[in-house]
């Protein structure tokens, strides 16, 4: 197949993101408008990387799932649903629906917020700002609950076969399932707890990363209810894209999950919520998610194509 990813999607981690959600507005020609834009992303892309070589520069343009058709009624990705809302008392994903998603990241806070100004007015009155979440990342790759986030990432070329849609979906070839979640720390009460019992929640030590024996980890581990196997015992991985935010008032993670496809972000929020057994995620008594939004980011000769 000749269809590319956008680079954004495998690449290695940066240092400083943003993470922009718009829904259309009402206004004359928004939809083309909008179209126009995300044909372009990759254009500005290249222009950004060509002039800043050294910032490794990168933007993801998704569209959601409840506007995709909207935007491309002729065919849908396969797997293209909406999010996938949970409730289990306290343990909540909510669905918050979005038109788009645009990740824009580099080692360059101000080449981040140039690009994303420049996007922003040539968007224009054709959208509307939902969120902007700017990401950074924290000591040493860490979340902000002190420990390393992201260790399950798949690595090198395996990156692209995790993240990236293939021949079983060749109508959507080289393209992405996003989903993201914007949660909330209670910094304050996770603090109070001493490092061990930390530990035990995440199933990891905190200082040096090193993960608990499977037979060590309590059913409600972070990493016990993230660490899924199919029917053939082969891993379930997603590719994480997130980062923590946040200021004196209010912090957390933008959580993102990139993937070839929606079952696997799926099956582990399912994990976290309802668990096994009754036995659910014991992180989430210390973080909450208050967004949640599905998208599909079509590979760069799928952007050009859109709409057509």
């Amino acid at each position: 197949m000749s269809a590319r990813p956008q680079l954004g999607i495998t690449a290695e981690a940066n240092s400083a993101a943003l993470f922009l959600t718009f829904n259309q507005s009402s206004a004359d020609g928004a939809l083309a408008q909008v179209l126009n834009v995300l044909r372009q992303i990759p254009k500005l892309e290249a222009e950004y990387r060509s002039n800043h070589p050294e910032a490794e520069f990168h933007a993801v343009a998704a569209v959601g799932s409840g506007y995709w058709n909207r935007i491309n009624p002729r065919t849908r990705p396969a797997e293209l649903a909406p999010f996938p809302a949970l409730e289990n008392g306290d343990n909540v994903a909510p669905f918050t629906p979005v038109d788009l998603l645009f990740h824009i990241r580099s080692e360059r806070k101000d080449l981040n917020f140039r690009f994303a100004t420049e996007l922003t007015a040539i968007l224009g009155d054709a959208v509307e700002l939902v969120e902007e979440v700017e990401g950074f990342r924290y000591l040493d790759s860490r979340d902000l609950t002190g420990f390393v986030d992201g260790t399950e990432n798949p690595e090198g070329d395996h990156r692209l076969n995790v993240a990236v849609v293939g021949d079983e979906d060749a109508e959507f070839y080289g393209g992405s399932y996003i989903h993201i979640q914007r949660y909330v720390h209670n910094m304050s009460h996770w603090n109070r707890l001493q490092v061990k019992a930390q530990e035990d929640i995440i199933g990891r030590t905190k200082a040096d990363n090193v993960e608990y024996a499977g037979a060590d980890k309590a059913l409600t581990a972070h990493t016990k209810r993230t660490s899924l196997k199919d029917e053939n015992g082969n891993s379930i991985e997603i590719l994480r894209h997130s980062m923590p935010y946040g200021d004196m008032r209010e912090c957390g993670l933008l959580f993102a999950s990139y993937c070839r496809n929606s079952r696997n972000f799926r099956l582990m929020l399912e994990s976290m919520i309802h668990g096994e057994s009754g036995h659910s995620d014991h992180l989430l008594k210390y973080t909450r998610a208050v967004t949640g939004a599905a998208f599909f980011a079509p590979s760069v000769e799928g952007l050009a194509e859109l709409g057509s």
